[in-house]
């Protein structure tokens, strides 16, 4: 039987083996499954979907942050982060990052 053992910290965790050694598993255990394979799952898109700036308020809110609480935590003043909310105004790569590291927006710093 050809297997391949896959370790996490040291210890065994996962086993792989061949179709046709896991058929004979089936076999040999009295559970005789249909011998064909499984579809494959489709793997996810690569192309992610990040909300938009559009979005900040709405983002800001659901995490039930105040307006002047993100603001001072990112480092810019409670009028400016309104301006980017209302769309005035756009933030340099340096304010996406951190507001995106704040609201849990990991591809913000690329979208500036």
């Amino acid at each position: 039987m050809d297997l391949q053992i896959i370790k996490r910290n040291g210890e065994p965790e996962y086993a792989v083996l061949s179709w046709e050694s896991y058929q004979a598993l089936l076999t040999a255990a009295g559970l005789n499954q249909p011998s064909a394979p499984v579809e494959p799952i489709p793997a996810p898109s690569t192309e992610q979907v990040l909300p938009g700036l559009d979005q900040l308020r709405t983002l800001r809110e659901a995490k039930g942050l105040a307006l002047e609480a993100l603001a001072r935590t990112v480092g810019i003043s409670p009028s400016y982060l309104s301006m980017i909310e209302t769309g005035e105004r756009k933030p340099d790569s340096a304010i996406s990052r951190s507001l995106g590291w704040e609201l849990g927006i990991a591809g913000w710093r690329d979208a500036s």
